[in-house]
């Protein structure tokens, strides 16, 4: 795999958007090929990728962000080798990052912002109870929120569900005198609409990369 039209792409991200690479389908070597760009966040969504990557990128200046689904039989094993989770979904992750994490890990809350029972995620209609409790863990720092969005949503559907999580960081600030200040989405298909609605790191896997001919 190359690399795609990088910094075509930049040009089109604010400075204040973070640019987390998504490496699913790459390899470490495809990775390196993003530090000339000046990306050096990564997030990878599988356990067992992810160990084999940080061990080969661990003499590279990474900045590792897990963004899948984090089974929490697994958690131990990733927890301390990353510097953000864009997935807390549940009481029990917490736990175990309150009790294993050396430092205070910096957390999205994953919110399942359509009710969909099939997507991992805090439905928001409980947010406001499981924000009362997070917040007693000193080994979470939290943040902000992370969405996916509904499959086969329109473009305008998406930037409505993108405004939906930006309202409801704006919400949960207000009522709980909190400051959080990220927003975790878009990805490569949709990416401007999530930064026109107030994304702040947005993760990109497939646009970055092209298929070699």
């Amino acid at each position: 795999m190359n690399v795609g039209n990088i910094e075509d792409i930049k040009k089109q991200i604010p400075k204040n958007v973070t640019i987390v690479a998504a490496t699913k389908y790459v390899n470490a070597e495809e990775m390196k090929q993003l530090f000339s760009y000046g990306i050096y966040h990564f997030g990878e969504n599988r356990v067992d990728s992810f160990l084999k990557k940080y061990e080969q990128l661990k003499n590279e200046p990474v900045c590792w962000h897990f963004i899948g689904h984090l089974q929490r039989n697994k958690a131990i094993e990733v927890i301390n080798k990353i510097e953000y989770l864009h997935s807390l979904d549940s009481i029990e992750l917490a736990k175990i990052i309150q009790k294993n994490r050396i430092r205070p890990l910096k957390c999205f809350l994953e919110i399942n912002i359509n009710h969909e029972e099939t997507k991992n995620g805090i439905d928001f209609k409980n947010l406001d109870e499981f924000i009362s409790k997070f917040l007693s863990y000193s080994k979470i720092e939290l943040v902000g929120f992370m969405m996916m969005t509904k499959k086969e949503s329109s473009i305008e559907e998406k930037h409505q569900q993108f405004k939906a999580l930006a309202y409801l960081l704006k919400r949960t600030n207000e009522r709980f005198h909190l400051s959080l200040k990220e927003l975790s989405m878009g990805m490569s298909e949709d990416y401007q609409e999530a930064i026109s609605a107030g994304a702040t790191f947005v993760r990109l896997g497939r646009i970055l990369w092209k298929q070699e001919k």
